[in-house]
């Protein structure tokens, strides 16, 4: 099953009418920070020790 455009922009437009346009922006963005942090899991190596990528500077 795949979607169209019409049931696409269907989607879109039920998405806009529920969470508003100010909500959106945020929603996206916590929804990426998800998948980044999904796909982060994914990759590492358990057998390799966790090394910080950000480090704080004293």
């Amino acid at each position: 099953m795949s979607l169209g455009p019409l049931e696409i922009i269907l989607i879109l437009v039920l998405v806009l009418l529920l969470f508003g346009g100010r909500k959106i922006p945020e929603l996206m963005k916590g929804l990426g920070q998800g998948m980044k942090e999904f796909k982060k899991t994914q990759t590492d190596d358990p057998n390799q020790p966790h090394v910080e990528e950000k480090k704080k500077e004293v």
